[in-house]
């Protein structure tokens, strides 16, 4: 019986968004799946790696961050050429490291993990938003430090209201759309029929940051309140 050679059809997926996002969730499935077709599969989750010293902490300053990405980026980069489908779990926070391993990859597929704030906080079983908003946390992610959404992820799925199986049956239709898996792998993942759909290239608006104050409406924790400011006076007397 012949054997089926992949050493060309390597890709790497991308997976980025807040903690508790469900990155690892999306990405174990997705292994699983891809495994099941017979296609060598390496997930890359920084949360695992950050036991071994390989991802960096909760008080890391962007360059460190980045750091770490591109780190992520030349082992991906390096089985995706042998291959493999490399899956990477990543916070991943900033555009500019999340872009130049794209460029450098080649093969590369953005999955946007996203959820509202609300969400997240209720996923948190060690507290870190919590924390962050009450300004115990100076550097977290998404709260007290900056995390730059994707403008143009292939993929967007919204974790908060769809099931993983849906999540994971959108992601593996556009790596049929874009080439990356044939329809006979695809149609045999999800149980039905799969066709190659035409790819519509769309440009995403930059999406509202939100700010600490907001985001502390929202969970309903009071932020510490600024310094009242009086109105400057216009420099006109008002008429008696």
């Amino acid at each position: 019986m012949a054997t089926i050679q992949f050493e060309k059809d390597g890709f790497t997926i991308w997976v980025t968004g807040m903690s508790g996002s469900g990155k690892s969730t999306l990405a174990a499935q997705l292994g699983q799946r891809l495994r099941g077709v017979g296609r060598p599969v390496e997930i890359l989750d920084a949360d695992e790696l950050g036991k071994y010293n390989l991802s960096v902490d909760l008080n890391a300053s962007k360059d460190q961050r980045n750091a770490d990405v591109r780190r992520l980026g030349f082992l991906a980069r390096l089985l995706s050429r042998n291959g493999v489908v490399t899956i990477v779990a990543s916070t991943s926070p900033y555009r500019e490291s999340r872009d130049q391993n794209r460029k450098e990859i080649g093969r590369f597929v953005e999955v946007f993990a996203d959820a509202p704030v609300e969400t997240l906080i209720a996923r948190d079983p060690r507290g870190y938003y919590k924390k962050a908003l009450s300004g115990e946390l100076q550097n977290f992610i998404g709260i007290t430090a900056p995390y730059e959404p994707p403008l143009h992820a292939e993929v967007t799925v919204k974790t908060h209201s769809e099931k993983v199986d849906q999540s994971v049956q959108q992601v593996l239709q556009m790596l049929l759309d874009l080439g990356y898996l044939k329809p006979a792998e695809v149609s045999a993942m999800i149980g039905q029929k799969a066709r190659r759909r035409p790819i519509e290239r769309k440009r995403h608006s930059r999406p509202a940051r939100a700010t600490r104050a907001a985001v502390a409406k929202r969970a309903q924790v009071k932020p510490e309140r600024k310094a009242h400011r009086p109105a400057k006076s216009s420099g006109r007397r008002a008429k008696r």
